[in-house]
């Protein structure tokens, strides 16, 4: 096969940035060497590309050197400096055609520092983007290996794909320590499981994640943090945490029943209420309740929580208890026992009781994490957990583009609800 190499000019835009090189060609340029090559295979084509960038690479470095040197290869009468070339090192480069073979010219004293190509870089494919990307989807780091391998044919240990994922960890916790807004109308939280070995040990983790509505009314993954055992004192952690990172309101906590959480939120924020997740406060419920009455039982509930607001969801509660407390009584007393964090919402519009009144908003993300961690039995460390759900939670955000429908009226309500704690914010 003969190669037809286009001329320095004739690259109308050679870029590299981020370790990625791209060139640019004309259709009346790519049309010429289709005719002068006879192409027979994708790896033909493949094959050409690699030589080029090698050529492409090899000039760029020469002409690196004639501007540190101030002249030409072949124009020597115009040299100024006691300093000259002094022939070639060879190098390996992984690039996304694979291993590459270059020379590297050099000078006589060795000032000679190679931009393009940095003196002990070796790896110009930009794959560790495409690790982190590919580690960000789910896929195990032995999976990650097997697809560099078979794509772009360089080789990439496992142990090397874990190390190329660390180097995101100074990125999360920068995120995890940013500043956040003062004040947020809702915030929601939950937590989602997974396992983990320490030790040859099988650990329980818990990724504790916690959701903001802003003023705007855009969505927005505030922190995520990893724990084993709820507890006040945990959940206090995280309150302090936030305020400290500039959180100075939270109108409504929307949660489920975790432990100790309603103690944290009224030490840290006593200004804010507190609704429970309805949902999950009748799954629970359904836990004490025979498969046979189920669908009766859920349907007087119903009752109650669509009541039009907390007077007439009181009256229908008495009935419901009335009916099934003799044969379901804890059932009942859950919700006897958890009424004041229950009933907040009854006070809002449709608008307001939709977001409010269930942690759909949370589960929504949780069904994200899962899919993107559905392989993994474990984690082999909590760090690892962080990454991926990280990634996750990044590639996430993106698509969060759009605020809460008929957020203006929402906001309306929210002015009349709390007065004097949002006003300075807008």
């Amino acid at each position: 096969m003969i190669k037809i190499a286009p001329s320095w000019q004739e690259f109308t835009t050679i870029i590299v940035k981020e370790e990625i090189f791209m060139s640019t060609l004309t259709k009346e340029q790519v049309k010429e060497i289709v005719r002068g090559n006879n192409f027979q295979s994708v790896t033909d084509v493949s094959s050409y590309l690699k030589d080029i960038f090698k050529d492409i690479i090899e000039e760029l470095l020469e002409v690196e050197l004639e501007m540190k040197l101030g002249y030409a290869k072949d124009d020597v009468s115009n040299k100024n400096t006691d300093n000259s070339r002094n022939g070639y090192s060879p190098k390996t480069i992984k690039s996304e055609f694979g291993e590459v073979d270059i020379q590297v010219p050099r000078d006589r004293k060795g000032e000679f520092e190679p931009k393009i190509i940095p003196k002990y870089q070796r790896n110009v494919s930009g794959i560790e983007e495409k690790i982190i990307s590919l580690y960000a989807r789910g896929m195990s780091t032995r999976d990650i290996e097997e697809q560099i391998r078979e794509i772009y044919g360089i080789s990439i240990s496992a142990e090397m794909v874990s190390k190329i994922t660390d180097r995101i960890v100074p990125e999360i916790k920068e995120w995890q320590q940013r500043p956040l807004d003062p004040i947020y109308p809702f915030v929601f939280l939950d937590a989602i499981h997974y396992k983990i070995k320490d030790d040859g040990r099988v650990l329980n983790r818990a990724a504790y994640v916690v959701l903001g509505v802003t003023i705007e009314g855009n969505k927005d993954i505030l922190g995520i943090w990893i724990g084993e055992n709820e507890s006040s004192k945990f959940w206090l952690g995280i309150m302090n945490d936030l305020k400290n990172r500039g959180v100075q309101d939270i109108l409504l906590f929307c949660v489920d029943g975790l432990t100790g959480l309603k103690e944290a939120i009224n030490a840290a924020f006593p200004k804010s209420e507190v609704q429970r997740c309805i949902i999950h406060q009748l799954r629970n419920s359904f836990k004490y309740v025979s498969y046979k009455d189920i669908k009766a039982f859920s349907k007087d509930f119903k009752e109650v929580y669509r009541a039009i607001n907390e007077e007439i969801a009181l009256e229908k509660f008495c009935e419901l208890k009335e009916k099934w407390e003799k044969s379901y009584p804890f059932a009942i007393r859950s919700w006897e026992r958890n009424w004041d964090v229950l009933t907040p919402f009854f006070k809002f519009p449709e608008e307001i009781r939709k977001i409010t009144y269930t942690t759909n908003i949370i589960e929504a993300l949780h069904r994200q994490y899962r899919k993107v961690t559905k392989t993994k039995t474990m984690f082999p460390s909590d760090s690892s957990l962080e990454k991926m759900l990280y990634l996750a939670s990044m590639n996430v955000m993106k698509k969060w583009t759009q605020r809460y429908k008929n957020w203006d009226k929402v906001l309306s309500q929210l002015l009349i609800q709390y007065p004097g704690r949002l006003e300075n914010y807008l």
